[in-house]
C-alpha cells in the first residue's frame, strides 16, 4: 500500500495530520507494507526567504485580526498539537517560504531519508521556531537527518528539484486539492485535512481489503478429492 501526502513544512495542520496518521499506522497490522511519500505544496508561494515577521504577525495582518485574536487562534492549534504529544513554540515561528526545504525533501526521497527529513523540518519549525528558509539551518537539519553533505550543498547552491516541486503542485491541482494536508491512498482514495486517527484507520483497512481480497468459502462446500504439493494420492 502506498500513501502520498501533499503538505507544507510550515503548515500546522500538516504536522498534526502526520501525527494522527502515524497513530493509525501504529495499530495497522500491515504497517511494514505501507510506503509513505511526501509531496510539495506551497501554502504561500510569495512568502519571503528572510524572516521579517512571525507567523502570528502574518496571520493578524493577512486576516485583519487583532494581536489578541491571532494569538488565540494560534493557541488553539498549539493545544491540539499538545494533545498529539507535541510541544510547539509556534508563536515564535518565522513567516518564511519553503521552496528550498521542499527541494531538499526531494533529494531526501532519492536518498531514502525523506521520512527523517520531513519530521526534522517540521520539528525545527514548530518546536524550535527555526527559520526553515535559511540555508544554514536547512543544511544543519538535512545533515542531521542523514543526507549527503555534498548533495545538500549542490541542491542549495542551485535549482535542483525545482521541477519536481512544480510537478507536485500541479498534481495536487489535478487531484482537486486546494489545501493541505491532502492524503491519497493507493492512488484511489483522497482525504483532505488532519482527520482523526480513527478515520485514517478506517481508510487503511478499506484500502487494504480492496487491494488484498480474501476468497470466501462457498457455503455448504466440503473438502473433496484434490492434488496437493506432494502430488496426487492415486
Amino acid at each position: 500500500m502506498r500513501i502520498d501526502i501533499w503538505s507544507d513544512v510550515v503548515c500546522p495542520w500538516c504536522y498534526i495530520g502526520k501525527r494522527r496518521l502515524e497513530r493509525a499506522l501504529a495499530d495497522f497490522p500491515h504497517r511494514d507494507q505501507v510506503e509513505v511519500v511526501y509531496h510539495s505544496f506551497l501554502l504561500d508561494p510569495g512568502a519571503p526567504t528572510e524572516a521579517t515577521e512571525t507567523a502570528r504577525e502574518m496571520l493578524a495582518r493577512k486576516y485583519r485580526l487583532s494581536p489578541a485574536q491571532a494569538a488565540e487562534a494560534q493557541s488553539r492549534v498549539i493545544m491540539l498539537a499538545a494533545e498529539e504529544g507535541m510541544h510547539w513554540r509556534h508563536e515564535e515561528s518565522p513567516y518564511v517560504g519553503t521552496v528550498d526545504a521542499h527541494r531538499l525533501l526531494h533529494l531526501a526521497l532519492d536518498q531514502g531519508r525523506q521520512a527523517e527529513l520531513k519530521e526534522a523540518l517540521l520539528h525545527a519549525y514548530f518546536a524550535e521556531a527555526r527559520n526553515v528558509a535559511d540555508h544554514a539551518v536547512l543544511r544543519e537539519v538535512a545533515l542531521a537527518a542523514g543526507l549527503d553533505a555534498a548533495r545538500v550543498d549542490a541542491v542549495l547552491a542551485g535549482d535542483h528539484y525545482a521541477d519536481a516541486v512544480e510537478a507536485d503542485i500541479a498534481q495536487a491541482g489535478a487531484y482537486g486539492a486546494t489545501g493541505v494536508p491532502f492524503f491519497v491512498v493507493d492512488r484511489k482514495y483522497g482525504v483532505s485535512g488532519a482527520q482523526p486517527a480513527e478515520v485514517f484507520a478506517q481508510l487503511l483497512d478499506r484500502a487494504w481489503t480492496e487491494s488484498h481480497p480474501v476468497l470466501e468459502t462457498v457455503p455448504g462446500a466440503t473438502d473433496a478429492d484434490a492434488c496437493g504439493p506432494d502430488g496426487c494420492p492415486i
